[in-house]
């Protein structure tokens, strides 16, 4: 019976986390999404992405700080986040610097503009003050369709929202040609493609994207902070690879592009929800960072080992095959 009392108020709390779980994931799916174009689509590793969602962040709250409408700060947010990958993008370019190199260097850099953007290591904001888009004090449980929350419901939207416009620019010209540099930059540079400005177009939609997922988180957790980026690369991969397996293991051979980018946010989504049963558990928040880039790890190797089994088990198949017709002959 106590155990049973225990059970019960566990799974009341998680209930009453659920909201903030959902809301939460969403403003990291959309930092994962702007993950997925560098990771995924154009295939360089860019780790600006922890420096860029704390520009983000900061520029959002400094703006709204001074009366600026929340709506022009999220436009703002995004833009700053566009410049930031924009200089990776010129480092990679015209500089010669390694992409991976190049992005730990902006990284680096924007540590000190976020810092002169706060004007100090961190800045709060009050949803009693200002009127914030989103808030985590109005994430609140309540019975039926509300539990989920007004909040969630606008995360729901935004992210709806940026995937509708992804799709439709990478039906454009330009979305094509940063496909064909990830695929073979070799082929995409012999048909004319220029791929270093694809390279420089996917650095700053990518960046935009981090840069507004940070401006969301800003107003949610009210406040942004000089370290509020730091490793935000291992969640947003994290959140990548979820989606990438659940929806080949769900959808399967129909998995396109749409339902990568949602899965991606579903990714998002998964990782807060297994952090929350963690925290549940007992685990204290001093191992977070160890459980997420375990959790990575875990992803990773998932399709790796699904893949080995698989083709051990045919080259079994053709060995017994080959020695039954030996014995034949």
């Amino acid at each position: 019976m106590n155990l049973l009392a225990i059970l019960q108020s566990e799974l009341t709390q998680f209930g009453h986390a659920l909201p903030g779980v959902l809301a939460q994931g969403l403003i990291w799916g959309v930092m994962a999404i702007g993950v997925y174009i560098t990771y995924k689509i154009l295939d360089f590793p860019d780790l600006t992405v922890d420096g860029s969602i704390g520009t983000g962040g900061a520029v959002a709250l400094i703006l709204i700080l001074n009366g600026v409408p929340v709506w022009i700060a999220l436009i703002a947010s995004f833009v700053a986040g566009c410049l930031a990958g924009l200089v990776t993008g010129l480092l990679n370019t015209l500089l010669g610097i390694p992409g991976i190199l190049a992005g730990i260097l902006t990284q680096i850099a924007l540590y000190s503009v976020n810092l002169a953007i706060l004007g100090g290591a961190n800045k709060s904001i009050s949803v009693d003050k200002f009127p914030l888009l989103l808030s985590s004090r109005r994430v609140a449980y309540t019975e039926g369709f509300g539990s989920f929350g007004l909040e969630v419901g606008k995360c729901i939207i935004i992210v709806a929202l940026l995937i509708a416009a992804l799709y439709w620019f990478f039906g454009t010209e330009y979305g094509f040609t940063i496909r064909a540099t990830g695929c073979n930059s070799n082929m995409a540079r012999a048909q004319g493609i220029n791929t270093k400005k694809s390279t420089v177009i996917a650095l700053v939609l990518s960046n935009g994207l981090v840069g507004l997922s940070g401006g969301l988180l800003a107003q949610y957790q009210g406040f942004a902070d000089v370290n509020m980026g730091r490793g935000a690369i291992v969640i947003g991969l994290a959140a990548v690879i979820i989606g990438e397996v659940l929806g080949t293991a769900i959808i399967g051979k129909h998995f396109n592009f749409v339902a990568r980018l949602a899965f991606t946010a579903v990714g998002g989504i998964i990782y807060y929800l297994v952090l929350q049963i963690v925290m549940q558990i007992g685990l204290e928040s001093t191992y977070n960072k160890l459980f997420s880039a375990i959790v990575v790890v875990l992803f990773l190797a998932v399709p790796y080992i699904k893949n080995a089994s698989r083709n051990s088990y045919g080259r079994a198949a053709r060995s017994q095959s080959t020695e039954k017709g030996d014995g034949d002959a």
